[in-house]
């Protein structure tokens, strides 16, 4: 649950699954809360057809009760970064394999404008000033990322039509929409290059190798600085035990050279409706909000 401190700065960051809110933008999420901000993050679904990445917790016992293990993760991650947080209620679709079709009543599976709705009157309880979601293609091409965005830009829109849902309380107009710019290539080849040629031993190499042939990334427009705030996104990563094993991929590399290189977590203005919007590039997700 959330609580909405009155006349306080609001950020809505609208989430897949259980773990993406510690994978992408936790740092920002964590800077934001230590500033005084009101930090909500909304998860579309459940996690239940998620895979156990972490060998430890492959076990039979973890399997049988994942559901309600990852809920439990998702209460640990969200308390070390101070947020707030709210299910969306929807099932994880998992990630069928070429030509196989999505589970029936999975989130995928739903009308837009009907998965929208929870989120709609979310955005008209908690008001946020800025929401935050994935681009178009999800971050990868996972069918619940790619929904959440498809969910989020149409509840950004909806939430503030009186025609649409009215059922869902009183009509709130978010001013600016981003999109994640996390896990870039960009980032990736910059940590490879750092870690090569100060003799560090890189596991990036094979995983640029294999990049796959995606568009060119949208541009960056915003970069919020919170390299102080790495030691609790990766606290609140851990926390998700089924999903990350400790020193492995994402936990592989030197945490002082990330901050040295990229002390950043960036992002796309996808939205603005702020009169007379500041330039860009941007260092602050609430650049002409804050009175």
């Amino acid at each position: 649950m959330f609580t909405k401190h009155a006349g306080g700065l609001r950020l809505l960051t609208v989430h897949a699954h259980p773990d993406d809110e510690s994978s992408k933008g936790a740092a920002t999420l964590a800077r934001y809360v230590a500033e005084g901000v009101d930090v909500l993050v909304a998860t579309c679904t459940g996690g239940e057809r998620g895979s156990v990445l972490n060998p430890v917790m492959d076990r039979p016992e973890v399997w049988a009760e994942l559901p309600r293990i990852r809920q439990e993760e998702m209460a640990a991650a969200r308390d070390i970064l101070g947020v707030g947080q709210q299910f969306l209620g929807f099932t994880d679709s998992g990630m069928p394999g070429p030509g196989e079709p999505l589970p029936d009543g999975c989130f995928a599976a739903q009308e837009v404008e009907v998965a929208a709705a929870p989120l709609v009157a979310l955005i008209r309880e908690f008001r946020p000033h800025v929401v935050v979601t994935y681009d178009e293609t999800g971050g990868y091409p996972h069918p619940d990322h790619v929904m959440t965005h498809r969910v989020t830009v149409d509840a950004f829109e909806a939430a503030a039509d009186p025609d649409r849902h009215p059922e869902a309380g009183e009509p709130w107009q978010a001013a600016k929409l981003y999109y994640h710019l996390a896990l870039s290539r960009a980032w990736f080849q910059t940590l490879h290059d750092a870690m090569t040629e100060r003799g560090v031993p890189s596991a990036m190499g094979e995983l640029l190798a294999d990049w796959p042939d995606t568009p060119p990334a949208l541009a960056t427009t915003t970069r919020i600085t919170c390299a102080e705030q790495f030691a609790v996104r990766d606290a609140a990563l851990l926390a998700h035990a089924t999903q990350v094993e400790p020193g492995a991929a994402f936990m592989a590399h030197p945490r002082d050279l990330e901050r040295e290189v990229w002390p950043t977590e960036d992002y796309h203005l996808a939205r603005c409706l702020l009169p007379g919007a500041g330039e860009l590039p941007e260092t602050d997700l609430f650049e002409g909000i804050r009175s």
